[in-house]
């Protein structure tokens, strides 16, 4: 009787055992969708690569908390649609523990009412102020906004006495929005909007809305769009013969604007994260060994970094510092643990997040480089 006692408890013990041992290396699930391809492909390609990247070096180190992390990619093409139908198969049936992703601004915010329904943690890399502005409780991001670019943008405006502006902006959500915090912020920086004109994004040619432009007096150009449609922005300017100063977004912060543009883009102005010129940063710089430890790492496999990586390693390095302090997956641990990230110096900028605050960042994380014979150099 108490040998059958004994070896009853022993073999309960033993499968309680093992379904824990099981359960502590379980992976802990990261779920991504990403404009990998289509004409947002530059910015969303390196935002997966990095992922891919570093969820196999930290495999290679342990995990987290003896976790390794499963990543879970979808590409949506750019199609706001096909975004929401893969958050659900990502919560739903893939189980996920967090999200990181959303390329563009379209694609995040088509998610987002699926995001605070399910509860799941989600730090997206698109732009957009709306995207954290009202707070949402489960939605966070790591790019500059589009208002603090609006904001760098007029600042060096005013510095060069130039106050009356064209606006041109494409048809995307990133675009809309950027529009939008240039209308807001023109009047508090003394500027006047004397042109306002817009594309689609899959158009070739902008030179009808340029040639407005041109007869409208302006004395700089703004243009805030993403994918290809920029450059040809660019290119057209330069075949009209324009010879306005202009500005683009942090939407296009990468060498892959500038081979797209040619020698049109000599010139252009643009606020972005430090990461494209990270050798230029002094040495005193906290930024600058976090920079180039990422650039050196990334370029070594995959060719010329870009800041749109950059938000990818950023989102992860957040996503993991939260998982470690959370101590599991649970996700509203892991929720509030994001929502606590203190002092975390990234690619973007040092992120100090806030319940009022689910970015981190200030305008001053932000630099305004030109592109100077073919590269990119700091103005200021």
């Amino acid at each position: 009787m108490k040998a059958s006692w004994w070896k009853t408890f022993l073999v309960s013990t033993l499968l309680w055992a093992g379904v824990n041992l099981a359960q502590a290396a379980d992976p802990i699930k990261i779920g991504s969708f990403l404009t990998v391809t289509g004409p947002a492909s530059f910015l969303g390609d390196p935002e997966l690569k990095t992922l891919q990247m570093y969820v196999e070096e930290i495999n290679a180190k342990g995990g987290v908390k003896g976790r390794k992390i499963e990543l879970i990619h979808y590409d949506t093409g750019g199609d706001a649609k096909d975004a929401v139908s893969f958050v659900k198969r990502l919560i739903k049936s893939d189980k996920v523990d967090l999200l990181i992703g959303g390329t563009t601004t379209g694609d995040t915010m088509a998610v987002v009412p699926d995001v605070e329904k399910e509860g799941i943690p989600f730090i997206s890399l698109a732009g957009a102020v709306e995207i954290i502005e009202p707070v949402k409780k489960w939605a966070f991001k790591t790019p500059h906004t589009d208002r603090m670019a609006a904001a760098k943008i007029f600042t060096d405006l005013r510095k060069r006495g130039l106050s009356k502006i064209a606006l041109i902006t494409g048809d995307g959500g990133f675009d809309k929005s950027g529009r939008t915090q240039i209308l807001k912020l023109a009047p508090e920086y003394g500027m006047t909007l004397v042109a306002d004109e817009s594309y689609g994004n899959k158009d070739t040619d902008m030179t009808a809305q340029l040639a407005k432009i041109r007869a409208a007096g302006a004395e700089a150009i703004i243009n805030f769009g993403l994918g290809q449609a920029p450059a040809i922005v660019t290119k057209n300017i330069k075949q009209l013969g324009i010879t306005l100063p202009v500005y683009q977004s942090h939407g296009v912060a990468s060498k892959t604007f500038i081979d797209l543009a040619g020698d049109a883009a000599e010139g252009i102005r643009l606020p972005a994260a430090a990461l494209v010129v990270a050798e230029q940063l002094p040495d005193t710089d906290p930024q600058k060994p976090v920079l180039l430890a990422y650039k050196t790492k990334y370029e070594a496999k995959h060719g010329p970094v870009s800041t749109f990586g950059g938000h990818a390693y950023d989102g992860l390095l957040i996503a993991v510092a939260a998982l470690e302090r959370a101590g599991s997956a649970d996700k509203t641990k892991v929720r509030d643990a994001i929502e606590q990230t203190k002092g975390l110096i990234g690619t973007a900028g040092v992120f100090n997040m806030t319940p009022e605050d689910h970015m981190g960042l200030n305008v001053d994380a932000f630099k305004l480089l030109e592109v100077h014979n073919g590269a990119w150099r700091i103005v200021e």
